[in-house]
Protein backbone atom coordinates (compact mmCIF):
# COMPACT_ATOMS: atom_id res chain seq x y z
CA UNK A 1 0.00 0.00 0.00
CA UNK A 2 1.15 3.49 -1.07
CA UNK A 3 -0.23 5.37 1.58
CA UNK A 4 0.72 9.97 1.16
CA UNK A 5 1.66 9.34 4.64
CA UNK A 6 3.50 6.37 6.76
CA UNK A 7 5.62 6.39 10.07
CA UNK A 8 6.35 4.40 12.64
CA UNK A 9 7.77 4.53 16.44
CA UNK A 10 11.93 3.93 17.35
CA UNK A 11 11.17 0.32 18.03
CA UNK A 12 8.91 -0.18 14.84
CA UNK A 13 6.39 -1.81 16.66
CA UNK A 14 3.81 0.97 16.03
CA UNK A 15 3.38 2.21 12.40
CA UNK A 16 0.49 4.44 10.78
CA UNK A 17 -0.60 5.23 7.17
CA UNK A 18 -2.79 7.72 6.15
CA UNK A 19 -4.45 8.63 2.84
CA UNK A 20 -5.53 11.64 3.20
CA UNK A 21 -3.96 15.22 3.18
CA UNK A 22 -3.63 16.64 6.69
CA UNK A 23 -6.41 19.48 7.81
CA UNK A 24 -3.59 21.45 10.03
CA UNK A 25 0.40 21.40 9.90
CA UNK A 26 1.64 23.44 12.48
CA UNK A 27 4.64 24.09 15.39
CA UNK A 28 3.10 24.08 18.79
CA UNK A 29 5.53 25.23 21.00
CA UNK A 30 3.73 25.88 24.45
CA UNK A 31 5.32 24.27 27.77
CA UNK A 32 3.52 20.94 27.79
CA UNK A 33 4.77 20.15 24.11
CA UNK A 34 8.19 21.03 25.59
CA UNK A 35 7.84 19.27 28.52
CA UNK A 36 7.01 15.89 26.71
CA UNK A 37 8.95 15.94 23.57
CA UNK A 38 12.05 17.50 25.31
CA UNK A 39 12.33 20.05 22.85
CA UNK A 40 11.76 23.77 21.85
CA UNK A 41 8.01 22.75 20.01
CA UNK A 42 6.10 19.77 18.25
CA UNK A 43 5.52 19.39 14.68
CA UNK A 44 2.36 18.60 14.63
CA UNK A 45 -0.04 17.06 11.58
CA UNK A 46 -3.59 16.75 12.20
CA UNK A 47 -6.20 14.03 10.60
CA UNK A 48 -9.60 12.60 11.13
CA UNK A 49 -8.87 9.60 13.73
CA UNK A 50 -10.55 7.70 10.74
CA UNK A 51 -8.02 7.95 8.22
CA UNK A 52 -5.07 6.79 10.59
CA UNK A 53 -4.60 2.92 9.94
CA UNK A 54 -2.63 2.00 13.02
CA UNK A 55 -0.98 -1.44 13.63
CA UNK A 56 0.31 -1.76 17.17
CA UNK A 57 -0.86 -0.59 20.32
CA UNK A 58 -0.20 3.18 21.58
CA UNK A 59 -0.46 3.78 25.22
CA UNK A 60 -1.88 7.33 26.02
CA UNK A 61 -1.41 9.87 28.44
CA UNK A 62 -3.91 12.46 29.74
CA UNK A 63 -3.31 15.71 30.54
CA UNK A 64 -5.45 18.93 31.25
CA UNK A 65 -4.00 21.67 29.05
CA UNK A 66 -4.27 25.67 30.04
CA UNK A 67 -7.63 26.04 28.49
CA UNK A 68 -9.18 23.14 30.84
CA UNK A 69 -9.76 20.83 27.76
CA UNK A 70 -8.05 16.68 27.87
CA UNK A 71 -5.06 16.33 25.89
CA UNK A 72 -3.68 12.86 25.68
CA UNK A 73 -0.71 11.88 23.81
CA UNK A 74 -0.01 8.59 22.85
CA UNK A 75 3.05 7.12 22.57
CA UNK A 76 4.97 3.54 21.64
CA UNK A 77 5.08 1.46 25.05
CA UNK A 78 8.06 -0.47 23.91
CA UNK A 79 10.68 2.44 23.21
CA UNK A 80 8.54 5.53 24.02
CA UNK A 81 8.26 7.44 21.32
CA UNK A 82 5.26 10.15 21.08
CA UNK A 83 3.22 9.35 17.82
CA UNK A 84 0.02 10.61 18.28
CA UNK A 85 -2.87 13.26 20.00
CA UNK A 86 -5.72 13.58 21.15
CA UNK A 87 -7.61 16.73 21.81
CA UNK A 88 -11.20 16.81 24.11
CA UNK A 89 -11.66 20.46 22.12
CA UNK A 90 -11.60 18.49 18.39
CA UNK A 91 -13.18 15.13 18.82
CA UNK A 92 -12.57 12.61 16.31
CA UNK A 93 -9.45 14.28 15.33
CA UNK A 94 -6.10 12.71 15.66
CA UNK A 95 -2.62 14.59 15.66
CA UNK A 96 0.18 12.89 14.13
CA UNK A 97 3.99 14.06 15.02
CA UNK A 98 6.06 14.74 12.10
CA UNK A 99 8.72 13.66 13.31
CA UNK A 100 7.87 9.95 13.28
CA UNK A 101 6.97 10.07 9.74
CA UNK A 102 9.03 7.88 7.16
CA UNK A 103 9.11 10.60 4.72
CA UNK A 104 9.42 13.75 6.76
CA UNK A 105 9.67 16.08 4.04
CA UNK A 106 5.82 15.65 3.70
CA UNK A 107 5.72 18.06 6.93
CA UNK A 108 4.95 21.78 5.70
CA UNK A 109 4.52 23.50 8.65
CA UNK A 110 1.66 26.84 8.03
CA UNK A 111 1.51 28.31 11.87
CA UNK A 112 3.96 28.37 14.78
CA UNK A 113 1.16 28.79 17.53
CA UNK A 114 1.39 28.83 21.54
CA UNK A 115 4.57 31.43 20.38
CA UNK A 116 3.95 32.67 24.00
CA UNK A 117 5.77 29.70 26.01
CA UNK A 118 8.46 29.78 23.08
CA UNK A 119 11.51 28.68 24.88
CA UNK A 120 14.12 31.73 24.61
CA UNK A 121 16.45 29.76 22.78
CA UNK A 122 13.36 28.44 20.52
CA UNK A 123 14.35 29.79 17.04
CA UNK A 124 11.40 29.79 14.66
CA UNK A 125 10.79 30.24 10.62
CA UNK A 126 10.62 33.88 10.37
CA UNK A 127 8.27 33.50 7.33
CA UNK A 128 5.81 31.35 9.20
CA UNK A 129 2.46 33.25 10.62
CA UNK A 130 2.71 33.18 14.97
CA UNK A 131 -0.04 33.20 17.34
CA UNK A 132 0.23 33.67 20.73
CA UNK A 133 -1.96 30.99 21.99
CA UNK A 134 -3.70 27.89 20.42
CA UNK A 135 -4.18 27.61 16.51
CA UNK A 136 -7.99 27.34 16.56
CA UNK A 137 -8.64 30.05 19.19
Amino acid sequence: MNSKYTGQCLCGEIRYAVDVEPLFMGNCHCKDCQRSSGGAFIPAMLFPEQAVVVSGEAKFFETTADSGNTHSRGFCPHCGSQLFARFGSIPGMLGVKAGTLDDSSRYAPKLDFHVASAAPWDFMNPKLPKKQGAAQS
